[in-house]
């Protein structure tokens, strides 16, 4: 039990690359807080990350009960009554998340930072829709009276991933992405003409993401045999491990560019009309983005030129 620490809740639901961004600013808020006990409400996808984290010390799972199921609302009203909550930091910003603010009515109600209306700690900022997500949510936490918010950084997510057995040299590719948004994957004849060049430059193209892309790995394997397929295969901490030690990675505006250039591997994200990297584009120590209003238009020479000149960094030992 925390006895009679201050408690702290801190909001982000999801998805991977919003939950990747936010992680600088939990690091602020565990700085800032540093005697706090601190919850955190997220999602189940994402628990395994929040965990290896020293972000918080505890973790809710969000049920995500309809808007009709009263019985599941109220159970999470109690809850939230019955923890004490000195302050909440809804990094989420949606209309979901206010409903956390609705259910502490008709109050007392914790110190409140965030967009709900009659928040304490409001941030008003009429443009903040207009912000990159990093520094909309640094801009949040210096009116909560938080100064110094940094990168996301996931330097504490190891993982043993010798089981992969990956050559010496690898180039991640990511090559999926949310499905309902099909205008914003590169086309896969062009990331299989890619994974041949790469192959014929002497890196290993090891093909990432959830067990719905396995139908990509196969197809870019079949056109470049040489490729690795690890896809549905690997858990985000292994995916940071992954990273951390690949010479390179290519892939869609999608959650694990963002973990990947979090880890601090050389990154190369491609965008389309459908979403702006001026407002969500990952950051890392080193990530470059290519944007066409279509990327049926990008061709596999502009990417390759876009790479490192030498080819990536070399291998690095795992911490």
């Amino acid at each position: 039990m925390s006895g009679t620490r201050e408690r702290i809740l801190v909001i982000k639901l999801g998805a991977l690359g919003d939950f990747v961004q936010a992680l600088g600013p939990m690091a602020a808020i565990r700085r800032h807080h540093s005697r706090a006990h601190i919850v955190l409400v997220t999602i189940a996808e994402l628990g395994e990350l929040a965990r290896a984290s020293s972000y918080v010390d505890e973790i809710w799972l969000d049920a995500r009960p309809h808007l009709w199921n009263v019985g599941a609302w109220l159970a999470l009203r109690r809850r939230l009554l019955s923890a004490g909550f000195a302050r909440v930091y809804d990094l989420q910003t949606s209309d979901r998340s206010g409903w956390y603010f609705r259910l502490f009515w008709p109050g007392p109600r914790p110190e409140w930072s965030g967009i709900a209306r009659g928040a304490s700690h409001p941030h008003d900022n009429p443009a903040r829709d207009a912000m990159h997500t990093i520094e909309r949510q640094a801009e949040q936490l210096h009116l909560a009276g938080i100064a110094e918010v940094p990168l996301p950084d996931v330097s504490w997510a190891n993982a043993d991933v010798s089981r992969f057995a990956l050559p010496r040299r690898t180039a991640l590719l990511v090559p999926g992405g949310a499905e309902h948004r099909p205008a914003k994957r590169w086309p896969l004849e062009r990331y299989a003409e890619l994974a041949s060049a790469l192959l014929a430059r002497g890196l290993t193209p090891a093909i990432l993401g959830g067990a719905a892309e396995a139908p990509l790995a196969r197809a870019i394997r079949e056109r470049a045999p040489g490729a690795v397929d690890l896809s549905g295969q690997t858990s985000l901490l292994e995916l940071a491990s992954l990273a951390r030690r690949a010479a390179l990675a290519v892939g869609n505006d999608t959650g694990p560019m963002h973990l990947i250039a979090a880890a601090g591997c050389p990154a190369l994200v491609l965008f389309s009309r459908d979403s702006d990297p001026a407002l969500c584009a990952p950051r890392g120590r080193s990530v470059t983005v290519l944007r066409r209003p279509s990327l049926d238009d990008l061709a596999v020479e502009d990417v390759l030129a876009a790479l490192p000149a030498d080819g990536g960094r070399e291998e690095r030992a795992l911490p």
